[in-house]
């Protein structure tokens, strides 16, 4: 609980734990968490892209891992989980930012349907399982912070892609924000969402503009009031806010960042 605004944003001497933080929204919530004084651990699959990472980090002077593991293996999650506490000695911050945004539709006639399944099972499943193995680590502590990346598509069906796997996945991660929020508020941990709209990375800015998905960018930009996307260090802002002292009394809550995008949906 602050007692005055001096230090209030600061994060200085607490651990955060980012999954996906070696790129797009990921990578700017860690350069974000440095800057604010945080010690960050990377949890990705890329080893490549998260040294890189880690080599823009270290001109803040904290203490910057990288950690490999897949969200969705319950046996990478707890180790990862694990490893961080062992080496940085606490776990104060999670944030999970691993996902994917693969379309999906489900009127194709082809039996495999594991476009639904990995979207969920990485999007929502992920998410649980590493709010359950850090939520152990932060009850023993009696203090923690939670911050789940979703998507304003939890609440709106964005177009021009079909993507009901998506919005389902992160419609639930709302949802399982809101129920941790409640369920373990006596445990010194608060749990928040963040549901960004388009945001300029990769699974924006990267989608090709032929074949059928022309146009698609152009008119996600066109909708958007503010006329530009999302920068990822924006969404690394809110994030500091929601892991800071300043929050501590914010829990449940899902904050879209969209530029209005929702607005006349």
């Amino acid at each position: 609980m602050i007692k005055s605004m001096e230090h209030a944003f600061s994060l200085a001497g607490k651990v955060v734990l980012i999954t996906g933080g070696n790129r797009g929204i990921g990578k700017g919530i860690a350069l974000a968490m440095a800057q604010s004084g945080a010690d960050v651990a990377i949890m990705c699959r890329n080893e490549n892209s998260a040294k890189e990472t880690l080599q823009e980090l270290e001109a803040y002077g904290g203490k910057y891992r990288f950690y490999s593991g897949d969200v969705t293996s319950q046996q990478d999650a707890k180790a990862v989980v694990d490893q961080v506490v062992e080496e940085y000695g606490r776990l104060d911050i999670l944030v999970n930012s691993a996902g994917i945004a693969n379309p999906y539709d489900p009127m194709s006639e082809d039996e495999d349907l594991s476009g639904w399944y990995k979207v969920l099972d990485v999007d929502l499943n992920g998410t649980f399982l590493m709010c359950h193995y850090a939520g152990l680590k932060m009850k023993e502590q009696n203090y923690g912070r939670i911050i789940n990346i979703t998507s304003n598509s939890s609440r709106i069906v964005n177009i021009p892609q079909k993507s009901c796997s998506y919005n389902a996945a992160k419609a639930g991660g709302d949802r399982l924000t809101k129920c941790l929020a409640y369920e373990w508020a006596g445990y010194g941990i608060r749990v928040n969402a963040i549901a960004p709209g388009y945001t300029e990375s990769e699974l924006v800015t990267g989608v090709k503009d032929e074949g059928e998905t022309m146009g698609w960018v152009d008119y996600w930009k066109k909708q958007t009031p503010t006329g530009r996307f999302n920068q990822p260090i924006e969404i690394g802002a809110v994030a500091v806010f929601l892991a800071s002292e300043a929050a501590e009394q914010i829990t449940g809550a899902v904050i879209t960042i969209d530029g209005g995008y929702m607005l006349a949906r």
